[in-house]
């Protein structure tokens, strides 16, 4: 009941883990929520914006441009001005870093810079990545600005290693994301 009627952008970077993408969109859409899905280039080569397309109900955006020809475009203001949240699942080490400094090289970091909403990430890498100074600086940055960071669980990783890294299952996105709309 709680996202009933929610409008959530969710954005999905380039990790083994966005296959989990497609069980967050179901869910989102089950809920009752309204569902806008960025994917970033990396993340494209693990899901399809058809597969998110098809459960979201809504055209996958993957960058600026709506129609080159046509001048056409996908307005990041007004995406940050339309959603109750923007969730970023999976956070890849990259985007996490592009977020925490400002950086803006699509259409994913545009909408987060404009975005008025509470952001939640899900961030997901291998072990030695989610455990480098680096990462651990820019998560608490982003945590530092406001927004939801989840933590990463512990257990086995797509390269064989066991440890934290792994995104948080889309259940369990979810029943934080009730319980943020639901207070």
């Amino acid at each position: 009941m709680a996202l009933q009627g929610r409008k959530i952008l969710l954005g999905v970077c380039g990790s083994i883990a966005a296959y989990k993408s497609a069980l967050l969109v179901r869910l989102l859409v089950k809920a009752g929520a309204e569902v806008q899905v960025i994917l970033t280039a990396s993340a494209s080569a693990f899901v399809t914006p058809l597969t998110l397309g098809t459960l979201s109900k809504n055209p996958v955006l993957t960058g600026f441009l709506k129609n080159e020809a046509a001048g056409e475009w996908h307005n990041h203001v007004d995406l940050g001005l339309w959603a109750d949240a923007l969730v970023i699942a999976p956070a890849s080490a990259n985007t996490v870093a592009q977020l925490a400094n400002g950086h803006c090289p699509n259409l994913l970091a545009a909408v987060y810079l404009s975005a008025r909403c509470p952001v939640f990430l899900a961030p997901a890498m291998d072990l030695d990545m989610y455990a480098h100074p680096a990462v651990t600086e820019n998560l608490a940055r982003l945590r530092s600005f406001g927004n939801h960071v989840f933590d990463s669980p512990p257990g086995e990783l797509a390269s064989g290693l066991s440890g934290p890294g792994r995104m948080l299952e889309p259940e369990d996105i979810m029943r934080k994301l009730e319980e943020f709309f639901g207070n």
